[in-house]
């Protein structure tokens, strides 16, 4: 049971990431904003949740992991009731921060717990399928709340799963003994910051994206310098999986930027039915997430790639006339089990021999590394010309990932 409770909680952190897409246009029109303060309201999540996940994950070790995943849920839950009562463009987007915040808090503890309370790796098959239905889930719900009760219902949504979230895993998860020991707050600050500044410099600012640079880079000196770093000296036997796992996340946030964007500006879908046919690519990510717990082999992970890189391969040649049965949907199965293998393989790679203290730091790491390479990825994918370019690319970058993957 509390297995279903901590996923929940990963579905609901995927799902408030997707569920926003859909409903921009309504936003932009309610609120009156502009395209620069439209893109905020994706970023300040985005940013605010990529920057703190170590943060996050480290306070985790430090005071207790179901401690500081209730607190991420309440100010996940409060974020998200902001969210939808915000009368104006300025209070929404600060609640969205807040919301990166909770998330922040509460992805790399939950993940934290898991990876303590079912050791072996076995339950990052639910964990990889709710990945990828939160995904497809949050594009159908999206488009469904706004058309029938307007943009803000899309946040007032989150606040029951939040709370839910909240009361069972207080109910039904142990207290976890926190490890003690201090927060690095120098490291916090000059990784939060660099994060924030090179994601955000590399789409907007190259001023910005110099200074994070050196901020990362005062961040590694002050690792070497402190006591209780944020991140120890230990934590470089994951160094290659959490490689993988940013790799990763530059081919699963494109994949889902890109592919609504050809179905319904090409293909002429609607938001309904761009969420529709993704349902068999969040089905196969699903079982392929499941059955992957379940194989043993260094093959493993090559293969999925390999299934990834060829439905991408497949999915770039986009014809303007495409179909979804001659075109969408063989490609998508195949990269759907690529991203259910992949995914499962990396997270539990990016786990193996870290001990149980660093538990919820290793959580942290994992998704930190998704998502800032995520954005850092999608930004680069942007400056190519057509659809088809950017899902080639991902092609690319997969088979460069077979690569690494056979030194893991």
């Amino acid at each position: 049971m509390p297995l279903v409770v901590l996923a929940t909680a990963q579905f609901l952190v995927v799902l408030s990431t997707s569920i926003v897409n859909v409903a921009l246009p309504a936003i932009r029109t309610g609120l009156g904003l502009s395209a620069a303060g439209l893109s905020w309201v994706i970023n300040a999540y985005v940013l605010v949740f990529g920057a703190l996940l170590l943060l996050g994950g480290r306070a985790g070790d430090v005071y207790g992991l179901r401690r500081v995943f209730l607190i991420g849920a309440g100010l996940f839950a409060i974020a998200s009731l902001a969210a939808a009562l915000a009368p104006g463009d300025v209070a929404l987007i600060a609640a969205r921060a807040l919301q990166g915040l909770g998330a922040a808090l509460l992805a790399p503890t939950a993940l934290g717990l898991v990876l303590t309370l079912y050791p072996g790796g076995r339950a990052l098959g639910v964990w990889g399928a709710v990945s990828g239905a939160g995904g497809a889930a949050g594009v159908l719900l999206g488009g469904l709340l706004t058309d029938l009760y307007g943009w803000r219902s899309v946040f007032a949504v989150l606040v029951p799963f939040a709370l839910a979230a909240l009361l069972a895993t207080w109910r039904l998860v142990e207290p976890t003994p926190p490890r003690g020991g201090r927060l690095d707050v120098p490291g916090a600050l000059t990784v939060t910051g660099g994060l924030v500044a090179l994601t955000y410099g590399l789409t907007s600012s190259w001023p910005a994206a110099l200074v994070g640079t050196a901020l990362l880079a005062a961040f590694a000196v002050l690792q070497r310098r402190s006591r209780d770093p944020l991140l120890p000296p230990r934590m470089a036997r994951v160094a290659l999986p959490n490689t993988l796992m940013a790799m990763l996340g530059a081919v699963w946030l494109g994949l889902f930027y890109f592919l609504p964007l050809y179905q319904q500006r090409t293909l002429g879908y609607t938001p309904m039915e761009a969420g529709l046919t993704q349902l068999p690519l969040a089905l196969t990510i699903t079982i392929a997430s499941w059955a992957t717990a379940r194989l043993r082999g260094r093959a493993v992970l090559p293969a999925g790639l390999l299934l990834l890189a060829a439905g991408l391969a497949w999915l770039a040649r986009t014809p303007a006339h495409g179909t979804f049965l001659a075109d969408v949907l063989g490609p998508t199965l195949l990269i759907g089990a690529g991203l259910g293998v992949a995914f499962v393989r990396i997270t539990t790679l990016s786990s193996a021999g870290v001990p149980a203290e660093d538990s919820g730091l290793a959580g942290g790491l994992v998704n930190a590394a998704r998502q800032v390479g995520g954005a850092v990825g999608l930004s680069a994918l942007t400056l190519l010309p057509t659809y088809g370019g950017a899902f080639l690319a991902c092609a690319v970058l997969t088979l460069l990932m077979i690569g690494k993957a056979t030194l893991s």
